[in-house]
């Protein structure tokens, strides 16, 4: 990606990569207000959409008709069109010279297709376009009777024109998917309204450090994005409020599967008891986590990010003070570790044990902790007792509904601070730990739901009851798995732990 720390206005006449997107179009509807640009004396100007949207998707049914919406979203009018056939590459890497060139929109049609040159004609019309330029003498002819407009295959016999620099800054966004053609010509269109294109890799562009790095650069620039692959224009909305920010997770990113893998110490700080983490101090814990970590990479396709999973609320075997048989962690006391943890490239989840106490009430109380962007929440149904119920005397569990609770709570808190996207561990190793489980509310795009299976003992109960969760659980979620140095016979290898199916997104240790 070029560099875009540059100006705007500079960064419009860069060549950006010509790979694209899968970009077909619904045309776009309201996007014909605009405001004009001053103009050279005896040339006839090109005037640029001004919309106070933050952000817009442009998909369709086809790349052809992709390259009239995003004319739409970008040009109000233009004195001049450029249209080339979308199986010529020759032609649309000419047409894209010469739209850059003068300012204007370049439009892909397939030639002698009665039905794209209306279509054509029409976006012409629209832009009030009193010259067409043709890339070659066939679309000239498929556009002759659609269109009132002059159509010229000669450069030298365009009329002058007046290019428009945008009132303020504009990114378009590419996906992966089509043509290099056909890439080559939507970026010829974004380049030539004084747009900032940036290519975007896979189907998510929290995925992508560069593409989170210039939209930060960019500060309130317009976004357009181009594909499928963006979603819905409110989700696209939102990812980009964040990625201005360019607060990024650990390993890089804003989202965390299946991007990342995490590699965790559990337990609670200066008591080996509760696991591991409590084995050693703050400093020492760090680099045992990163020397494990550092083994899982070795057997992994993604960053491996140590973590600390640590308990912020303790089953307890007595009521206590409020009576909910769960000791709860002050902030201030975990603050220390966490906030080590984080500057030394880890991430951290906090679990609850919540005993009587409601999940959500237990969540809230560490909020200052998860308002850091490298902090996560775990559940520990084992540990939930209804109100006749004690610790130890039976496994206990949740209902979707107070997961959903949480994990709603957690979106919005999310949103609300413009946070990559948080981590919520739901643990079990029994199927009535979870009730409903299939009806768990997964739709929050900023919350990212995973399973890690607790089960300990013999390498086959454990498989069966990896067997089990990983069978039982909504389609599509990411699930974890645990190593116990004692109470596992014997104890995984990390090689033995990653050939475990589906691979496990989250190996704790305890």
């Amino acid at each position: 990606m070029g560099d875009v720390s540059s100006s705007w206005r500079r960064q419009r006449n860069r060549w950006a990569g010509t790979g694209a997107a899968v970009m077909a179009v619904s045309l776009c509807a309201g996007c014909s207000g605009g405001s004009a640009a001053a103009g050279h004396s005896g040339a006839s100007s090109v005037r640029l959409v001004n919309s106070a949207a933050a952000a817009v998707v442009v998909t369709g049914a086809t790349p052809e008709a992709e390259s009239i919406s995003l004319s739409r979203v970008l040009f109000v009018s233009a004195p001049v069109v450029v249209v080339a056939g979308s199986g010529d590459a020759a032609g649309i890497h000419r047409g894209a010279a010469a739209a850059v060139r003068l300012g204007v929109p370049l439009l892909v049609m397939k030639e002698k297709e009665a039905s794209q040159s209306a279509q054509v004609a029409a976006e012409i019309s629209r832009l009030h376009a009193g010259s067409v330029l043709a890339m070659s003498s066939a679309v000239a002819d498929d556009l002759k009777g659609h269109t009132k407009a002059r159509i010229t295959t000669d450069t030298t016999a365009l009329p002058a024109v007046s290019r428009a620099d945008p009132t303020s800054p504009v990114a378009v966004l590419m996906g992966e998917g089509a043509s290099p053609e056909l890439g080559e010509a939507v970026s010829a269109s974004a380049r030539a309204a004084g747009a900032t294109v940036i290519p975007v890799k896979g189907a998510d562009l929290r995925d992508d450090p560069g593409v989170i790095k210039a939209l930060a650069t960019l500060g309130s620039a317009r976004v357009v994005a181009v594909g499928k692959n963006f979603g819905s224009t409110g989700r696209l909305t939102q990812r980009v409020a964040v990625a201005r920010t360019g607060v990024q997770l650990p390993g890089g990113g804003q989202a965390l599967f299946p991007g990342h893998r995490l590699v965790a110490l559990y337990g609670y700080p200066g008591t080996p008891v509760l696991g591991v983490l409590g084995a050693q101090g703050l400093d020492a814990s760090i680099a045992r986590v990163k020397k494990m970590a550092a083994r899982y990479q070795r057997l992994s396709t993604v960053p491996v990010v140590p973590t600390f999973e640590i308990i912020a609320t303790i089953a307890d075997s007595t009521p206590g003070p409020d009576g909910n048989y769960s000791d709860e962690s002050s902030v201030a006391s975990l603050r220390p570790w966490v906030e080590k943890a984080g500057k030394a490239g880890l991430y951290v989840v906090l679990d609850l044990q919540p005993g009587r106490a409601n999940l959500l009430d237990q969540a809230k109380l560490y909020a200052p902790l998860l308002k850091l962007p490298y902090v996560g929440l775990a559940l520990d149904p084992e540990w939930k007792l209804t109100r006749t119920q004690r610790p130890l005397q039976q496994i206990g569990s949740v209902d979707a509904s107070a997961v959903d609770a949480v994990s709603a709570w957690l979106s919005q808190l999310t949103t609300t601070e413009k946070l990559p996207q948080k981590l919520l561990v739901l643990h079990q190793f029994q199927l009535q730990m979870i009730r409903h489980e299939k009806e768990l509310n997964l739709s929050h795009d900023n919350v990212q739901v995973l399973i890690h299976m607790d089960g300990q003992g013999t390498q086959p109960m454990k498989k069966a009851t990896w067997k089990a969760v990983t069978n039982a659980a909504p389609k599509g979620i990411p699930f974890g798995w645990k190593n116990f140095y004692t109470k596992d016979h014997p104890m995984l290898s990390p090689e033995q732990t990653m050939a475990a199916r589906p691979a496990p997104s989250m190996i704790s240790y305890q």
